[in-house]
């Protein structure tokens, strides 16, 4: 997603595969989509090879945003509380309040739909 929440692409997973796996499958189905895309803040759970593999493969820098060690309780983090808000906005959405999709096409199909219906609606308040 972009800064303003927005969805640029989307992969659905299994519970079981890991958040890098997940990142190297998003990244895998870009092609030409993005390609202008060059930092990307990410969670400290895509740190170590991942970094290293998406500069050379995509050519983009993914950037960590950590929390401080300093620090104690809870703290907003810059930038990573839009992909919060995002999916509180998508919640709103019955069908993506709950796990209810058998298919993980079926939950992307709905997640872009969630994703369309929201900024047709900010582009008709104009």
């Amino acid at each position: 997603m972009d800064t303003l929440g927005l969805l640029l692409a989307v992969v659905v997973t299994a519970a079981c595969v890991s958040d890098p796996a997940g990142a190297r499958l998003l990244f895998g189905r870009w092609g030409g989509h993005c390609k202008k895309l060059r930092l990307i803040w990410v969670d400290g759970t895509y740190r170590g090879t991942l970094l290293e593999w998406a500069r050379t493969r995509i050519k983009a820098l993914l950037q960590p945003v950590l929390r401080r060690d300093d620090i104690k309780g809870f703290v907003v983090l810059p930038k990573r509380w839009v992909v919060e808000r995002t999916f509180a906005w998508l919640g709103y959405n019955r069908r993506l309040s709950k796990d209810y999709e058998y298919l993980t096409e079926s939950s992307e199909a709905m997640i872009y739909i969630a994703m369309t219906r929201l900024m047709l609606r900010r582009l008709g308040k104009k």
